[in-house]
């Protein structure tokens, strides 16, 4: 079986992983890698450390363990199995970090003996299926399947389906510089906003002007072009006019479609059309979208 192959089963395979995941097992149904629900000792339970989810909010987990202690964890918490009596959690652990809020004993488990690869899947599509994940939580769990584990972005797209382009432009958010990163983190800037930033020539102080003035993404992304403009034409003042919104709004449906930096420069008499790509790989994919054409 090649790659491709394998890896489309597999996309295949976690959507009907999680399908049942909120699903008590029957016992008649039961094959050797999976078990039915059972309650165990809160302490046997242990995070999961490579969680792509790294920010929980404070006052949501207060709510939620609020909540447990009327009405106890609706949905059980997803583990696997790592020794006698220690369990990894692979999804769920919101609902772990609020039961020990409510101080539960015991927290219902549903056990799923998979390797580390397919924990660390299961928990990014499991987390972008309930957009429990933020952006940048999303685009560092997408860089980490494809550091560790030779995914392409189209691999990606297939499992957690989202579009190629979701993907690519989920990435390019980790070029950002670390303040503007943890600003997408807090939720002081949106995704849109961030991509915006990408190429221009300081995210950060721009951010931070977005930020203080309340920017829509359509003000934050007119900031940015005329960065980059001024960036690519030093010499060259008076072509810097603003351009129209026509123009713009082709530019960012070309940019996401490629998940790369879009360009137009149109005049009476024609123009030109740049498109920004920073990697063999980023030009190869440019290529093979044209040849298909």
């Amino acid at each position: 079986m090649n790659d491709d192959t394998s890896k489309r089963r597999l996309g295949r395979g976690l959507a009907a992983l999680i399908g049942e995941m909120d699903q008590p097992v029957p016992v008649e149904a039961e094959r050797p890698t999976v078990s039915a629900d059972r309650m165990i000792p809160i302490e046997f339970v242990t995070r999961n450390p490579r969680n792509p989810r790294r920010f929980f909010d404070d006052a949501e987990l207060h709510d939620l363990a609020s909540s447990i202690r009327q009405h106890g964890i609706v949905q059980p918490i997803v583990v696997r199995t790592l020794g006698r009596d220690r369990y990894e959690i692979i999804a769920g652990e919101r609902r772990w970090r609020a039961a020990q809020l409510a101080g539960l004993i015991e927290i219902p488990v549903i056990i799923r003996d998979v390797d580390d690869k397919t924990a660390l899947e299961i928990a990014i599509v499991e987390n972008v299926q309930r957009s429990d994940l933020n952006a940048l939580e999303e685009a560092l769990g997408y860089e980490q399947l494809i550091a560790e584990y030779g995914y392409t972005q189209n691999d990606l797209g297939e499992i957690i389906g989202k579009s190629r382009s979701h993907v690519a432009n989920s990435l390019r958010l980790l070029k950002l510089p670390e303040p503007v990163r943890d600003m997408l983190a807090a939720g002081s800037l949106s995704a849109g906003h961030a991509r915006a930033l990408v190429s221009t020539s300081d995210p950060s102080a721009l951010a931070r002007t977005i930020v203080s003035k309340g920017m829509s993404v359509r003000d934050a992304e007119k900031l940015a072009q005329n960065d980059i403009k001024a960036q690519s034409e030093p010499q060259a003042p008076v072509q810097r006019s603003q351009k129209d919104s026509d123009t713009l709004a082709l530019e960012r449906t070309l940019s996401d479609t490629l998940g790369l930096d879009v360009s137009i420069n149109h005049k009476a008499s024609g123009g030109q059309i740049r498109i920004f790509y920073k990697s063999l790989e980023q030009l190869e994919e440019v290529c093979r979208l044209l040849e298909r054409r």
